[in-house]
């Protein structure tokens, strides 16, 4: 197995496991992990696709490099913004639930009468 198909294999299963937490868990705090997870995946095979040229003694490609860097820098004001609103949400509502989540869990707690 050489070195690109095991960058590919890894970010697919970054993206897998992302992909898997975003369904499974209901916390908003861990979607935004999971979410993080998956852009790590796609990060990681954008720097080997960047890597490409390189072994074939070209430079790397600085295309890919410069949309590597950018998304780097992009998903981490994403996530801060995102963790920042949760806060907030948290603040005001004493939950990180929105309205519509909290009602339907109250109605299924209400015994039938």
């Amino acid at each position: 197995m050489n070195t690109p198909t095991l960058f590919g294999l890894c970010a697919a299963a970054l993206v897998g496991f992302g992909l898997y937490g975003l369904i499974i868990h209901p916390q908003p705090l861990r979607k935004i992990l999971a979410f993080n997870l998956i852009g790590s995946g796609v990060f990681l095979l954008f720097g080997a696709i960047a890597r490409r040229g390189a072994a074939v003694g070209m430079g790397g490609d600085p295309v890919p490099q410069a949309l590597l860097i950018t998304g780097i820098v992009v998903a981490f004001s994403a996530t801060a913004l995102a963790v920042a609103l949760v806060l907030r949400l948290f603040d005001e509502a004493g939950s990180v639930t929105l309205a519509s989540d909290a009602s339907a869990k109250a109605q299924a707690d209400l015994p039938d009468a």
